[in-house]
């Protein structure tokens, strides 16, 4: 449906008042799509102000912007009333420095990061390697979720040998990666890489319920919060387990914030609930038990009652 000209003269202003806007879903606090999400985080990464439109808060808006652009799909990026793309486009133009110019940021060199390879890693690596050309990448999101992956060069990107190997990263994802160690672990289908970053910020981590057995063994230095309410204690309960009830909240609260803390419930979810509200708090060594007591039962002391 063609707009009306009340209709584009609104989207006139929105994009000619904003030196930077983007049309997303949701807004740079709350992205509620993967592609808008990778958008603002380009924008936070160069430092630029901008402002966002949710265009899921009016349907008029959202159906109007891809009549306005001719462009299909949201995001949308503007600059200075110039329409740029989406999302595809943005990384492109972020990867080659053409971004940086439209927005007029002048980046700094680029130091390129330290990595580790462990031997496992350097074979999984060779073998993986079909000798096509193409090169291993290590990309690394703004929420620290990685993908390693054998793809073409591009344009921009940051070149790291270590132990022989090769490894690409985008700008952004370089600037996340310095002290990042790459190890292979054997696992039960065969193995995989495993991804240590001294970058990531602290997020909740997962523990089995034999892996806490053996914190216990070893007398490892930890507290164990469970969740649940009484009514569900008084059918099971790990004795070295803390009630986190007010007594035990309080107690929690007084621990240094460096403390190993676990929590569990009865299947994992009311505990990953809990450890990521004292993650907000400050805590850094959070952990959730995985399939909480339940798992506990079936994996370490079957003497537990099941319910």
């Amino acid at each position: 449906m063609p707009l009306s000209d009340q209709q584009r003269q609104q989207f006139d202003d929105l994009v000619k008042r904003n030196k930077v806007v983007l049309f997303m879903k949701g807004n740079k606090h709350f992205p509620q799509c993967g592609f808008s999400s990778q958008v603002v985080g380009i924008l936070k990464e160069l430092g630029v102000g901008f402002e966002t439109v949710n265009v899921l808060s009016d349907p008029a808006v959202r159906d109007g912007i891809k009549e306005y652009s001719s462009w299909p799909t949201i995001p949308q990026l503007y600059v200075e009333g110039e329409f740029i793309g989406g999302c595809d486009i943005v990384k492109e133009m972020y990867a080659a420095g053409d971004l940086q110019k439209k927005l007029g940021v002048v980046e700094q060199p680029l130091t390129p990061p330290k990595v580790t390879l462990d031997a496992g890693a350097v074979k999984a690596i060779q073998e993986a390697d079909e000798g096509n050309g193409e090169h291993l990448r290590l990309e690394i999101s703004d929420k620290y979720q990685y993908e390693l992956y054998f793809g073409p060069k591009q344009q921009g990107d940051v070149e790291v040998v270590a132990s022989g190997v090769t490894i690409l990263f985008d700008r952004a994802s370089a600037k996340r990666a310095d002290g990042i160690r790459v190890q292979w672990v054997d696992t039960a289908d065969g193995g995989a890489f495993k991804i240590e970053n001294p970058n990531e910020p602290a997020r909740v981590k997962s523990l089995t319920a034999p892996e806490v057995k053996a914190w216990i063994d070893e007398g490892k230095a930890f507290e164990l919060f469970d969740v649940r309410g009484d009514d569900e204690r008084n059918v099971a309960k790990i004795d070295r387990a803390r009630a986190l009830d007010a007594a035990g909240e309080k107690h929690l609260l007084s621990l240094d914030k460096k403390t190993a803390i676990v929590f569990h419930c009865h299947h994992g979810m009311r505990s990953r609930n809990a450890a990521e509200r004292f993650l907000r708090e400050g805590f850094g060594n959070v952990y959730n038990l995985e399939g909480g007591i339940e798992a506990w039962s079936q994996k370490v002391d079957p003497k537990v009652p099941r319910y």
